[in-house]
């Protein structure tokens, strides 16, 4: 219970009980539900959760106290508009116990994550951050980017604001220090050099070029230099040129020269001249009109490792400073947090924070507000950048809604469009068929609600019945799992790429389902197929819309359009690359790939294998009598 990495720190089965009430949406009802809860509450730290009449969680909260923060609840005269409307939903609640606040807040943080109630602020971008992994497993150290769970052994260095930094961190890292990138599989198996030997961005270990104690030196090197230690590696790299050059080996010379430009590069690209700062994350806030933008630094070791801008969501009625506090607990649930944190403000329980991020890390965290110095000065351009990039989320979001409403009236919605599905079928001759879904909202693509069908059913070369097919299991999934539409996975709008052969059979699915509330539009490149612009729009009452060729709500179609292309290509291809390396004793049960392997090296191919007598699969090395005859049954039974 004591470990912050056990993952039974917080006894759920032991310290949760749930108290249900009326189905019936009333604020009395709700006072009364938790009035019920209260009365059995203990005065300990713990979490709550709020759930409505169907069980759906509402809100996750921390207390120190149970008794005294849930009772706050039933004192509606004190509550926000917001915390009415929550309480007034409540009908049930869950209960768990704590040892401490601190483990109350980091399971909240948890919680809020996993279920991202509607009432709490939550974080939108809930990306994994890349990091730099230097392997520790191995006598010739890889060094590769890494995402998610941090079980290899190695030193991780991150996070790093996007993938883009960490690959030209990487190039620039290759290029100074030699080492390794590629898989132990693909090291084992080199008789020869490999290109980046050739171009300098290796010292190729592999074939023996370089030996374990001068490799050994190189990692040492790497890990001063991205510990931020810079400086040294630069006096050392500078003494063995003008030793090399002195020594009249120019050639050791030139390639230690080219080194040193790498590490300038490297010193240039991420300079932010954080000189004293040591490792910190450094957080601002801007709000304007009722958005609030978080603006974040990473520096370690002085150097700039990136800024991302983050747009919490939920945050109406709720204070500047409960938002940030928010955002920082489910921000470092995924992320390890810098010793020192610089926030712009001061946080009502920054100290309780600091705790749990401390014990969730194993090491101190620190949190504080700069008044002077380098730290006041990189807070000052957090500052900036967070309002800088506030005005230009607001500037897009104007201009999206914008577009939103002339979507609703081209295609006469009752109310701008929420939610947004595009589908689209992609195969090359009926091989390796698929279908995709893209979903678009108000904030931009929800690629997180990216879907893609395989094809079962429909005959791979006709793509009106790939389109029913695909339509079919999308809405009568969607009938048995929301049958009340309220689950906000409904569309507002459906777009096919396609014309009027695509939309007829998209309405024939619609009206055996009973569905007839839903627009449907096809989204037909026109009569000049090569031409942008000439986009046709067919309608389910037999009309066909075009807009003009420099319209803005034309532009937006048309990369609704290509971005749902763009996914059925790319999966298209994946699905035909896998099938490219498949075997067709993968369809075979019980066959693992020892066996197939097996079978394979006895008979050479597939297909010698299927036409194989049972005496002669009994002959093959590691093939039992029963596998024999299982193989035999698969392929004569048919």
């Amino acid at each position: 219970m004591n470990d912050p990495a056990s993952p039974n720190r917080f006894n759920e089965e032991a310290a949760t009980y749930t108290v249900r009430g009326s189905d019936a949406p009333d604020l009395e009802a709700g006072v009364a539900a938790i009035r019920n809860v209260v009365q059995t509450l203990p005065v300990r730290p713990g979490v709550y959760r709020m759930h409505d009449a169907k069980g759906e969680v509402l809100y996750v909260g921390k207390a120190r106290a149970l008794k005294n923060r849930v009772t706050n609840y039933t004192q509606v005269a004190r509550l926000t508009k917001r915390l009415q409307r929550m309480v007034s939903q409540t009908r049930s609640m869950t209960i768990v116990t704590t040892n401490n606040e601190a483990e109350a807040l980091l399971l909240e943080a948890q919680l809020i994550k996993r279920y991202r109630p509607p009432y709490n602020v939550l974080l939108r971008d809930d990306k994994s951050f890349p990091f730099i992994l230097l392997r520790a497993d191995h006598d010739f150290p890889r060094i590769q980017k890494h995402r998610g769970a941090r079980r290899a052994k190695g030193n991780y260095y991150g996070p790093f604001a996007s993938a883009g930094s960490v690959n030209n961190t990487l190039n620039a890292l290759q290029k100074l220090f030699l080492l390794r990138s590629c898989t132990d599989g693909f090291f084992k198996t080199r008789d020869r050099p490999c290109l980046l030997y050739q171009i300098k961005r290796c010292s190729a270990p592999c074939v023996g070029r370089i030996g374990k104690t001068d490799y050994a030196e190189l990692v040492e090197d790497s890990k001063k230099f991205l510990a931020g230690k810079a400086t040294d590696v630069q006096a050392k790299l500078g003494a063995q040129m003008t030793a090399a050059a002195e020594s009249m080996d120019f050639e050791l010379a030139a390639i230690l020269r080219d080194r040193l430009r790498a590490l300038t590069f490297i010193q240039g690209s991420q300079f932010i001249n954080a000189e004293g700062v040591g490792d910190a994350d450094i957080f601002a806030l801007a709000c304007h009109e009722g958005v609030m933008g978080i603006q974040a630094f990473f520096i370690r070791g002085g150097q700039n490792w990136g800024h991302r801008s983050f747009f919490p969501a939920h945050t109406g009625e709720v204070a500047e400073e409960e938002v940030l506090m928010q955002f920082l607990a489910q921000f470092y649930e995924d992320v390890p947090p810098a010793r020192a944190i610089l926030l712009d403000r001061e946080l009502p329980e920054g100290e309780l924070l600091a705790e749990a991020l401390g014990d969730a890390a194993g090491y101190k965290v620190a949190l504080s507000v700069p008044q002077r110095g380098t730290r006041k000065r990189l807070m000052e351009q957090a500052q900036r950048n967070a309002r800088e990039a506030l005005e230009r989320r607001l500037a897009e979001s104007t201009t999206q809604a914008r577009l939103n409403r002339e979507l609703a009236e081209l295609f006469e919605l009752p109310e701008p469009p929420d939610r947004i599905e595009v589908y689209d079928n992609s195969h090359i001759s009926g091989t390796s068929a698929l279908g995709a879904m893209v979903v678009a909202g108000p904030e931009g693509f929800r690629k997180g609600q990216y879907r893609k069908f395989n094809i079962k059913q429909a005959a791979t070369d006709d793509d009106y019945a790939m389109m029913r097919e695909v339509l079919t299991r999308r809405f009568a999934r969607a009938l048995e799992e929301a049958p009340d539409r309220d689950s906000g996975e409904w569309p507002d709008l459906v777009l096919l790429d396609g014309g009027r052969g695509q939309l007829n059979a998209a309405k024939a699915v619609l009206e055996d389902l009973g569905i007839e509330d839903v627009c449907l539009v096809g989204v037909a490149k026109g009569p000049h197929h090569g031409r942008e612009g000439r986009e046709v729009f067919h309608m389910m009452d037999g009309r066909e819309l075009t807009l003009p060729v420099n319209s803005p709500l034309l532009f937006y179609l048309q990369r609704l359009r290509d971005e749902v292309h763009r996914f059925a290509i790319g999966a298209h291809r994946a699905k035909r690359t896998k099938a490219i390396g498949a075997s067709p004793l993968d369809e075979v049960p019980g066959i693992g790939p020892a066996r197939k392997k097996a079978l394979l090296m006895h008979f050479g191919t597939g297909r010698a294998v299927r036409n194989a007598s049972l005496a002669d699969l009994q002959k093959a090395p590691g093939v039992s009598a029963a596998v024999a005859q299982q193989v035999y049954d698969y392929y004569h039974a048919r």
